[in-house]
Parts: structure tokens; C-alpha cells; sequence
């Protein structure tokens, strides 16, 4: 059974009230990893109809990020290497499905990967993360509704 991971408010990729961004919901699927199901919008387009290779990016690097919240919704990690292949265009306006998986950890860093696929389970891109975690000296101190991260609705 999947768990809905919590949001923020203005991140770029899962921010609910960010209205420049992608604003994706993202499910727990337990030792499998972490998923998500959308479409880019138009106005994240390169090449007409295409997404823009940063906008994939940055979907593959959330995804990847997004494995350590599986087991800890609090574990937040900064990404220090993404590798990013990217298998044929991926279109705008079309369902995807999104999923991340962890590979393996190692102290303060982590090694995830993440793929995007079209309706019918071609791969369209694909990445390799190397994360590693806040020092604790960074990490914000206060309750996760008041720091603007929750868990949506439905």
C-alpha cells in the first residue's frame, strides 16, 4: 500500500503554492522506492511539444532524493551528483510515471536512481544521484507544518 509523502509550499518541483512549478504529488511504495504520476505542462516545453531537459532533471533529482523519505519523512539530503540520460524526448501534456529507488548508503551519503517512463513503459530518461545528508548544523529546526512541509490531501 503507497503512503503520500509530504509537500512543501514553494518548491519548485512538489511546492503546492509555488505557481511556477510542477507541483507533484509523490507516493511511498515501500521497498520499491517512491513514485509519482503527472504530465509536464506546455509552458515547461524546449523544443515545441518536447519538456525541457532541466525540468526532466529536476523531476529525476526529486524522485532520487525523495528514497530516504521512505523510511524517514524528515531525511533531507543535498544532491552532490546527478547523472541524467535521457533515452528519447519526452513530451509535454502526457502521463508519465515517475520512480526512484535506492541503491545503496553509505554513512552521510547515498546513491539513488530514478527513471521516467511513457504510457506503455518506455523509458525516457534516467538518473544516477549521489546525495548526501544535511549536517545538522543546516537542517531548519521547527515543526514541519510551520517550516511550509505537510502532507497534502488526496
Amino acid at each position: 500500500m503507497s503512503r503520500r509523502q509530504p509537500s512543501s509550499n514553494m518548491c519548485f518541483v512538489c511546492g503546492v503554492q509555488n505557481p511556477f512549478g510542477l507541483r507533484l504529488a509523490f507516493e511511498d511504495e515501500g521497498e520499491a522506492g517512491v513514485g509519482c504520476t503527472f504530465s509536464i505542462p506546455e509552458n515547461f516545453q524546449g523544443y515545441p511539444g518536447i519538456a525541457h531537459g532541466g525540468v526532466v532533471a529536476a523531476v529525476l533529482d526529486e524522485l532520487c532524493g525523495r528514497t530516504l523519505m521512505v523510511a524517514n519523512p524528515a531525511h533531507f539530503t543535498f544532491t552532490g551528483k546527478l547523472e541524467v540520460r535521457y533515452r528519447c524526448p519526452v513530451p509535454v501534456g502526457m502521463e508519465l510515471r515517475g520512480r526512484g529507488w535506492l541503491v545503496r548508503q553509505r554513512g552521510r551519503s547515498t546513491q539513488a536512481c530514478a527513471e521516467l517512463q511513457l504510457p506503455g513503459g518506455t523509458i525516457a530518461a534516467e538518473a544516477e544521484a549521489l546525495l548526501l545528508d544535511v549536517p545538522a548544523e543546516q537542517q531548519l529546526v521547527g515543526a514541519p507544518a510551520d517550516l511550509g512541509w505537510f502532507v497534502r490531501a488526496g
